[in-house]
């Protein structure tokens, strides 16, 4: 079976933006991906984003952004997974190019957030939870995290300091990153003294909403290397879908979607758990990068917030994670969040990944969620 490799990345720094558009972000960073690939042929544009009918009043992005770039008659439209639409956004281009219907894809995740504030936002982001039950009793994305938050503290007797070093980690790494939304030192102690957002969601626990975009180009694996230098080959991908809501689930403190995927990513790439090394995990909250460990076989179940203590998820530990700050420090550019955690990770296989690079980068693990857990799609990229 003919594989599809990544030739091209781009991104933009994520931030508020306030002086570009949605299609200008969008440009900026697939300008940085063609020029990185060397300018190939583009037959197909997927756009994924998951806010801006809500962010910004506008839909058809695969249109609107293929006539910006000067792609006249391509296939374009958009992927909508919420936050794990730039996964969902790889793997069509992926299938698109291993099916041979497609030649070269262009992959462009984009989000533009600031567009509105605060309780709107909140609002538009709710979308991604159930309209019928869920957002008319006033339940937001925080809120139900903090309640999976709050049963696994129960569960396992835990304090909330004890989720600390996923976002001390994030920071430290995030620091050593130009595009991320905040390089600021988060010092240990402070974690759990910071403001509540939703108990025990802390404003240093949820990752920060922020405008960007991130750009890849995917084409044939066999020809790849002819193109450019330093071809990043997709060997495995995996997607699944969990219940909707928390209550509905037969366990609420195990990813099912999470496990899922990942098994199907790693059972593609014929690989396991311990071949891998870096895993670039959706911290959008830290119970949420506690029990992606855990579903994905890093951790006994319970135990994924120990990683966090051990030293094991930092650049030099066993399991890197979050290597250029992820969410948490980066910013979650949302629809978008998917395509910068595959940009980060071609750059860590190039060794191109500057200050954040860790030794001997071969194969890296991507996963972008949805929602909190409703949708996961995981990635497994080889140098």
């Amino acid at each position: 079976m003919n594989n599809a490799a990544i030739i091209g990345v781009g991104m933009t720094p994520v931030a508020e933006h306030w002086d570009k558009s949605l299609r200008q972000l969008a440009y900026d960073a697939a300008a940085a991906a063609l020029e990185n690939a060397g300018h190939p042929t583009i037959d197909a544009l997927y756009v994924a984003n998951a806010y801006s009918s809500t962010f910004n009043r506008q839909s058809q992005l695969g249109s609107l952004i293929a006539d910006y770039l000067g792609f006249d008659g391509i296939e374009a439209y958009t992927i909508e997974a919420a936050d794990a639409s730039g996964g969902a956004a790889i793997r069509t281009a992926m299938m698109a190019v291993m099916s041979g219907a497609v030649q070269t894809a262009l992959v462009i995740g984009v989000e533009k957030a600031t567009d509105i504030v605060a309780g709107s936002r909140v609002r538009a982001r709710s979308v991604s939870l159930d309209a019928d039950y869920e957002i008319p009793q006033g339940a937001t994305l925080t809120a139900m995290a903090a309640l999976l938050m709050r049963r696994y503290m129960y569960d396992y007797n835990l304090e909330l300091n004890a989720f600390e070093g996923f976002s001390v980690n994030a920071h430290a790494n995030g620091k050593l990153n130009q595009y991320a939304m905040y390089r600021n030192t988060l010092r240990e102690g402070s974690f759990a003294r910071a403001p509540m957002v939703a108990n025990p969601v802390s404003l240093f626990d949820g990752a920060p909403d922020g405008d960007g975009a991130a750009a890849l180009v995917i084409t044939s694996a066999t020809t790849a290397p002819d193109q450019v230098a330093q071809p990043v080959t997709i060997t495995g991908s995996g997607a699944a879908t969990d219940k909707f809501m928390l209550q509905e689930r037969h366990d609420m403190l195990w990813l099912a979607g999470v496990e899922q995927s990942t098994n199907r990513a790693l059972q593609q790439a014929n690989l396991t758990q311990d071949t891998i090394d870096l895993f670039e995990v959706h911290d959008a909250y830290t119970i949420l990068s506690a029990l992606s460990l855990e579903a994905a076989g890093f951790a006994e179940r319970g135990a994924g917030w120990q990683l966090a203590q051990n030293g094991t998820i930092h650049l030099t530990g066993e399991l890197p994670i979050s290597t250029f700050g992820g969410l948490k420090s980066r910013g979650n550019p949302a629809g978008a969040a998917g395509i910068y955690q595959a940009v980060e990770a071609v750059l860590q296989l190039r060794g191109k990944a500057g200050n954040n690079q860790i030794t001997n980068a071969q194969t890296a693990m991507i996963q972008n969620v949805g929602g909190l857990g409703s949708t996961v799609i995981t990635h497994i990229l080889q140098i």
